[in-house]
């Protein structure tokens, strides 16, 4: 069996198209075409069918689906292994990092992980800590950093920031002279708060509605920066981490400790619980626990 319909064929299924797929594989479309059409001859069975505009598998198509991933898989760690011979000379590693998180504790990570193996292809992709989950589970990235507590029956876990969320308010607001705040002094103030694709976004309005109030939320982004300087525009109030309070500038927000419940923000590593992990991603996994011993937020203020 050709490995390269199976592929051709995998890659039409996941993303639901001809071109899309020849795009994953630097294929044109009537290349990926004639291999799925080679692979069905050769099977004897229809595997795609066009339903409302969309490529799909049909019966036999998703039989197909579910061993060809296994035995693409298991190709795929035949060169892996290779690789790890040879030094880990090439290779990939697809890391999903929250936008919070890259900035903050993950340049230097990368900048060692690149010197160490300049041969591994590092692809990087930013998506809040739900989507990073979903895409680790999806084997669409190898890593990636999420938000506990997760599924440990899925993921190996390898904890690395513990923090909690501060208020974050205008100077001119009257909660900025306050040493600190209980999370329902914010009751009656506009909130301005993370996508709701970002974990933070459902935990924070939970947290509000234990302590007696549903806030009004005036703006959404996934940039903390952004959040921030909407909250130094006064267009309302925001909750972020201690590390990311650390980085602000004092002259346009105040940033103050929380009682009365702290919700925690808690950061770690996860990967598939896999029998056999990828010399490279190991190489990345190694090189975070190395570089990023569990790490706490800013000094207190």
């Amino acid at each position: 069996m050709d490995v390269r319909g199976l592929r051709a064929f995998v890659e039409v299924a996941r993303r639901g198209g001809f071109t899309r797929a020849g795009a994953a594989l630097h294929l044109t479309q009537p290349s990926v075409s004639k291999l799925v059409r080679g692979l069905e001859d050769e099977l004897g069975v229809p595997l795609l069918l066009r339903e409302r505009g969309r490529v799909v598998p049909t019966d036999a198509g998703r039989v197909v689906l579910e061993r060809a991933q296994g035995i693409l898989g298991a190709l795929t760690g035949i060169e892996e292994e290779l690789s790890e011979l040879a030094g880990l000379r090439r290779g990939r590693v697809r890391v999903g990092l929250p936008p919070m998180v890259g900035g903050a504790f993950f340049p230097e990570i990368i900048a060692d992980f690149r010197r160490r193996h300049p041969g591994v292809a590092l692809e990087l992709r930013e998506e809040g800590a739900r989507a990073v989950e979903a895409l680790v589970r999806a084997r669409e990235l190898d890593a990636g950093v999420t938000l506990l507590p997760t599924d440990e029956s899925a993921f190996e876990v390898l904890p690395l920031v513990q923090d909690r969320l501060r208020a974050v308010v205008h100077p001119g607001n009257p909660l900025a002279r306050r040493r600190r705040l209980a999370l329902a002094d914010l009751a009656g103030q506009p909130l301005v708060l993370f996508r709701p694709d970002f974990a933070l976004h459902d935990r924070i309005l939970a947290a509000c509605r234990g302590a007696g109030f549903t806030p009004e939320v005036v703006s959404e982004s996934a940039q903390w920066d952004f959040i921030a300087a909407l909250v130094a525009a006064d267009l309302g109030v925001a909750l972020l981490p201690g590390t990311i309070c650390a980085r602000l500038d004092p002259r346009r927000v105040r940033d103050l400790p929380l009682d009365g419940p702290e919700i925690a923000w808690n950061l770690a590593l996860v990967w598939r619980r896999d029998p056999w992990i990828p010399p490279a991603v190991r190489a990345w996994i190694d090189g975070t626990r190395r570089r990023l011993p569990l790490a706490r937020s800013g000094p207190a203020r």
